[in-house]
């Protein structure tokens, strides 16, 4: 508890979507405003079911890339519950590891973390588990926000390899990002962690870029 306060006192916590000064996750006035999905689960042969509460529009989008970009690490906290809420609505009973889309190794220096993993250790906790690592993204690749869906499956093929293979097989494994798209990089690691013996791969995401409320072509 002290140690808490005294972080409250140095760090103060802050609205994971507006910024608003001594708010632990998200604020009232934020929670109301959110611009969610009108159907939280999307459904596509590249990826399967991946559950995200958010539309990626509006103060949203601006909060996830203070989050991603530049240093707002204390909001996956917010965002995590939000993200932690959602997958057990929609996901609830289908999956027992919880894991992350990672960075690349020359991301993680310049970032200083993972806001992947950051998302998956704020939503594990809410549950009272812990994520762990079963993937590793082998090289850097460009931004996928600067490319056409073909090029971001094509940026993404062959880049990630699995980890802590023991934990993978027979795993019923949910898998979290920040954002899903077209679905390509979750598309990709749910491959990888399925032919390292995955039982099966569920994701959840904070937000999507799409509106769309039908199966993805």
């Amino acid at each position: 508890m002290w140690r808490e306060k005294l972080l409250d006192l140095f760090f103060p916590p802050r609205c994971a979507v507006c910024g608003r000064v001594g708010v632990h996750g998200v604020c009232a006035d934020c929670e109301r405003a959110l611009p969610r999905m009108e159907t939280a689960l999307r459904e596509s042969a590249l990826f399967g079911r991946c559950a995200a509460p958010l539309k990626y529009e509006g103060a949203v989008r601006e909060a996830l890339l203070r989050f991603k970009f530049h240093g707002a690490r204390g909001a996956a906290e917010g965002l995590g519950a939000i993200l932690a809420q959602c997958a057990a609505e929609e996901l609830g009973g289908e999956f027992d590891l919880v894991t992350w889309a990672p960075v690349s190794d020359k991301r993680f220096r310049e970032r200083g973390y993972d806001q992947a993993e950051l998302l998956a250790r704020a939503a594990a906790k809410q549950w009272g588990i812990k994520p762990v690592r079963l993937l590793r993204k082998r090289r850097d690749t460009p931004p996928q926000s600067g490319l056409g869906a073909e090029e971001r499956r094509g940026n993404v093929v062959g880049v990630y390899e699995a980890e802590n293979v023991e934990s993978i097989r027979n795993a019923r494994v949910l898998l979290i990002d920040d954002i899903v798209t077209t679905g390509s990089t979750l598309g990709e690691c749910a491959r990888v962690l399925k032919d390292a013996g995955a039982q099966s791969v569920v994701c959840a995401c904070v937000a999507s870029a799409t509106t769309q409320t039908h199966k993805d072509r």
